[in-house]
């Protein structure tokens, strides 16, 4: 640490350390980085607040001190809505991993958040809709002129590959091989993987990328993009967001409907359909099977729900 400096900065310094270590690293993105910064710089104000001027005065208690806090705190812009129990998970598990990260370095004595645990999480499912409320989706998004045929082919993509909409956005045209039913996805970590797309997604992007995309691009500057806003730049996930509200009103659709609601239809479709869980794995591009399961666990309730529902000594 560099002396002189006021104390508060101790704090910082450390954190600045330890995210220039973890996005060497890991390869972080730079929406992972951000919300690792938010979680440390929430942390670092509240040391500040209770007077603690460097690391190596933190302790297991100030740690758990600060842990309780959060868990009483809002959610921000709902002041009556209490912080969820992820979020706070996941701020705690940023402060443990800059401990851990501060004790292996040798700047403190000791990990003081090795026993501080985060809250337990309740197990949450994610939200798929049918195949026929996506059908209905994606056939609400007819039509000829250029953004009905932008908007298909996003849609049939999204669904297609079970990408997350921040790496939908990001495809370029050379991710989209012209010769084969494949795309090229980076993911976080920057990491790729090929996710193969059927028929109809391709046939949706054949049609944009001959039809609409060169309308498209010739309003703006050059660029790679594969998806394109009506000026010519690279649309963008509010962009795409606003696509997927506006079919699924022209749908009818009752339920809500994000970009996640696409990965985790794909993901339920796939299971139900008998593929399996370590294929799923790897097209959604999740670092562990653990986190692909939670999908066998919608299936083993949809089957519940049919055998109590057809089975006459089911109840």
């Amino acid at each position: 640490m560099t002396a002189g400096r006021l104390p508060v900065s101790a704090i910082d310094d450390v954190i600045d350390g330890y995210l220039r270590h973890v996005t060497i690293e890991r390869g972080l993105s730079a929406n992972t980085l951000a919300a690792y910064r938010r979680d440390l710089g929430r942390y670092a104000a509240w040391l500040a607040a209770a007077g603690i001027q460097s690391p190596q005065a933190v302790g297991e208690a100030h740690i758990a001190a600060f842990t309780r806090q959060l868990q009483t705190l809002p959610e921000a812009g709902v002041a009556t809505k209490p912080l969820a129990a992820t979020s706070v998970a996941r701020i705690v598990s940023s402060v443990r991993g800059l401990h851990r990260f501060l004790a292996e370095e040798g700047e403190t004595p000791t990990d003081a958040a090795r026993e501080v645990k985060p809250p337990k999480l309740g197990l949450r499912l994610p939200k798929a809709i049918t195949i026929a409320q996506m059908t209905t989706l994606l056939e609400a998004t007819a039509g000829d002129d250029p953004l009905a045929l932008r908007d298909r082919a996003l849609l049939e993509v999204l669904y297609a590959t079970g990408a997350r909409v921040s790496e939908i956005v990001a495809l370029n045209v050379d991710d989209v091989g012209s010769d084969d039913d494949f795309v090229r996805v980076v993911g976080k970590g920057s990491k790729q993987r090929v996710v193969p797309v059927g028929s109809f997604a391709r046939a949706a992007l054949d049609a944009y990328l001959v039809r609409v995309r060169p309308l498209f691009s010739a309003r703006g500057r050059a660029t790679p993009a594969l998806f394109l806003g009506l000026r010519g730049d690279r649309l963008s996930r509010q962009g795409a967001w606003l696509v997927i509200q506006a079919a699924a009103k022209r749908a009818g659709l009752e339920t809500h409907i994000s970009p996640h609601t696409f990965r985790h239809s794909f993901a339920t479709h796939l299971i139900t359909g008998g593929a399996d869980v370590r294929v799923v794995q790897d097209l959604l591009g999740h670092a562990s099977v653990t986190t692909t399961q939670i999908y066998t666990q919608v299936t083993a309730d949809t089957l519940r729900d049919m055998y109590q529902t057809a089975h006459p000594r089911a109840r």
